[in-house]
């Protein structure tokens, strides 16, 4: 019987599936392992603890780490209470963690998860331990408060007028010269002149206007309009077919004037936190209020912080500020 000489073939095939398919399994693996070592981070906001969410106001600087008993990765939430921990490359997703957030004034949380794509909303309690008055001192009232701020504002703001005369001399009934100016219907010779006016730095014309005010006027029109629009520098040329005329262009002048104003808003009072914003323009605010009867002002800077409150600020992306104050130990609200 004669050997089937296809069975070499048979097991070369064999041979080379086999080695293809060990090849993509480890082209996979190593795809696979290459994915699965990308770093995982957890984000969340921390804000403050309380029933009523109207109260649950952002938490700044508040220190995010792993709890693992050595030095790793860290991170602080930011002025709206945001975080964003990137965990080491050895965890892996589905993998339980712990995580601690710490700050100052605040009760230590600590938290049990799962390390994935989850957002993490982190309730931290103040500190109370001394918040209360000493016995024999009564609270002090807070009322009647008031936040004022100026904004800066422009107007325009006539500042007078101006005027000019200006004369297109030409001789009347002389036929039109090949090349030269002439009369709408080509008929007779004609002559072309102009006027200007300069406004002046930061000012600008409105209300411009050109009249005829000698001569044939009935035999003129406006060549070039350069006035009607305003703006600081205005011009006008005019066309003539018959006697010598005289113009006036004329024109009022309008000033920018920059005015501060100052305004005032009420904020909205929660328990013991006040709560108030301005917009990006705001200048020089404060908060005015009357602690047992006696009113006081109270410039808020860049970090405000009062003898009887203690104030957050959020900054918006249009640079508008969002405040809100808690009361310190030994006043309250009426």
């Amino acid at each position: 019987m004669e050997p089937n000489r296809n069975d070499g073939k048979v097991w070369l095939r064999v041979a080379i599936i086999t080695g293809c398919s060990v090849i993509l399994a480890s082209s996979l693996t190593i795809v696979g392992s290459r994915y699965s070592s990308n770093p995982i981070s957890i984000t969340g906001a921390v804000v403050l603890q309380d029933d009523d969410p109207r109260k649950q106001a952002p938490i700044a600087d508040v220190d995010v780490s792993i709890e693992n008993g050595k030095a790793g990765p860290t991170s602080t939430s930011n002025s709206a209470g945001y975080f964003r921990l990137v965990l080491p490359p050895e965890l892996r997703n589905g993998q339980m963690i712990s995580l601690q957030f710490r700050r100052p004034g605040y009760q230590p949380f600590d938290l049990k998860t799962v390390a994935g794509d989850d957002l993490h909303i982190i309730h931290m309690a103040p500190l109370r331990e001394n918040e209360q008055p000493p016995p024999n001192r009564p609270e002090i009232v807070v009322t009647n408060v008031l936040v004022r701020y100026s904004t800066e504002t422009r107007a325009e703001v006539n500042v007078g007028a101006a005027l000019k005369t200006f004369q297109v001399q030409n001789a009347g009934d002389t036929p039109c010269v090949p090349n030269g100016p002439c009369s709408p219907d080509g008929k007779w010779k004609a002559a072309i002149d102009s006027a200007s006016l300069d406004a002046g730095p930061g000012n600008v014309f409105q209300n411009a206007r050109v009249s005829c005010i000698a001569g044939p006027c009935p035999f003129t029109r406006i060549e070039s309009d350069g006035f009607s629009h305003g703006g600081r520098n205005i011009t006008v040329s005019v066309r003539d077919w018959s006697d010598t005329t005289t113009f006036l262009l004329e024109a009022e002048v309008f000033g920018q004037q920059v005015s501060d104003i100052v305004r005032q808003a009420y904020p909205v009072i929660f328990g013991r936190t006040v709560d108030f914003s301005l917009p990006g323009s705001a200048e020089g605010p404060s908060l005015e209020a009357e602690l047992s009867g006696v009113e006081i002002t109270f410039p808020l800077g860049p970090e405000p912080n009062m003898s009887w409150a203690a104030c957050t600020v959020i900054v918006g992306r249009d640079r508008s500020k969002s405040y809100q104050c808690e009361l310190k130990p030994g006043f309250k609200f009426q």
